[in-house]
């Protein structure tokens, strides 16, 4: 072969025509080994050629085309075209709908340490510390007219916990759909905001008097209100504390740590351990939402989420894929928050008063309701 014609590169196409013609003899070539004369083969081939030209019109677009030859891919750029015969291997379709790619899973992500400690840390202190704060600092540096050292807590709050989600979706092996991302986190923040203004009335309204214990109408401080359309105007703002905040705070909240956990698998045995410096933070992080679930009266919300986990833990335990140590971490608080939630409830089972709060075979009651009924009625 002659040095000219063995440097000689094939033309680069220039139009779609070209493009499309190049693709249709390619795919030719590649005859022997697919059924090209079944329906599934044709059909095989039109997907394979759909992938394979969009992947050329990416690649197109990165603007390497012109600074690489045909067969080099671009440095630093995107990883196009893609060969042929990896788009029409055999495992296309499953690799596809798996809900945990085989490429994905193999990539491995490490503990995070750093965002779960201060996830941790930072719930701890600004949602489970906020009422409490509210209790210790003097009444006379935060007037009842003005917001509360918790209500700055829960500002905090909401800042802080949505760029821990995004930065902990960052940091997924897999990727997530960002369209979804986005709106659970604008949701998250919106529910988080209207629970703010409604949470800061009624710990104001505690020092008036207020029993969480006792249901709206029923508080010695409200049943006598004059006029009776009062109690409704509580009634509405208990509603979007109690139900429309929490729903738009949680669900959204649970909804990322979902889509994230069903990135934490591996199909390394080995791998599927949670280092040493995770133990410890596994007890805080299971009472943490032991008191979420409860105080915010979302355990349907959280037994639904536990077993959707726990549905998908086995379903890739069939595909021979486990859990990483970011996933156990997850499961084992949510495995701890569940037992908890059982211990609490079996304790005040036989409580008449907050019985008659919370009827109904799903019995919750929350923590701060137990503490105006036995801890601070007896000061």
């Amino acid at each position: 072969m002659k040095k000219g014609s063995a440097a000689r590169r094939r033309p680069i196409p220039t139009s779609a025509r070209d493009v499309l013609i190049a693709l249709d003899a390619w795919s030719f070539q590649l005859a022997p080994t697919r059924p090209w004369g079944s329906l599934a083969g044709e059909w095989d081939r039109v997907k394979a050629l759909n992938r394979y030209c969009r992947s050329l019109l990416l690649w197109w677009r990165s603007q390497e085309w012109r600074r690489v030859s045909w067969h080099q891919r671009p440095l630093g750029g995107p990883q196009y075209p893609v060969p042929v015969h990896s788009l029409l291997g055999t495992g296309l379709h499953s690799r596809r709908h798996s809900s945990v790619k085989a490429d994905e899973a193999a990539s491995t992500a490490p503990f995070h340490l750093d965002l779960w400690f201060y996830f941790t840390l930072q719930n701890w202190i600004l949602d489970f510390g906020r009422p409490i704060a509210m209790l210790v600092f003097p009444l006379e540096w935060f007037p009842l007219n003005k917001p509360s050292v918790g209500d700055y807590f829960h500002m905090a709050y909401n800042i802080i916990t949505p760029f821990l989600l995004l930065k902990l979706i960052e940091r997924s092996p897999r990727t997530l759909p960002r369209s979804m991302i986005y709106v659970s986190i604008i949701t998250f923040i919106m529910g988080a905001s209207i629970h703010l203004v409604g949470d800061s009335v009624n710990h104001r309204l505690i020092f008036s008097g207020y029993q969480n214990h006792l249901s709206v109408r029923e508080n010695p401080i409200i049943k006598n209100l004059k006029p009776e359309t009062l109690i409704d105007s509580f009634e509405l703002l208990y509603y979007y504390d109690e139900y429309l905040g929490h729903s738009m705070w949680y669900i959204p909240f649970f909804l990322i740590l979902f889509m994230y956990f069903s990135g934490c698998f591996t199909p390394t045995k080995a791998e599927s351990s949670m280092p040493g410096p995770a133990l410890p933070l596994v007890v805080p992080s299971g009472l943490y939402y032991w008191y979420l679930v409860t105080e915010g009266q979302i355990f349907i919300l959280f037994i639904f989420t536990f077993f959707a986990m726990l549905a998908l833990v086995l379903h890739q335990k069939r595909k021979r894929l486990f859990l990483d140590s970011n996933g156990l971490f997850l499961f084992s608080s949510f495995a701890l928050t569940l037992l908890l939630v059982a211990l609490w409830v079996a304790w005040l089972w036989n409580d008449p008063v907050l019985r008659k709060k919370y009827p109904g075979v799903i019995y919750v009651p929350e923590p701060w309701a137990f503490y105006t009924l036995h801890v601070s009625s007896r000061h």
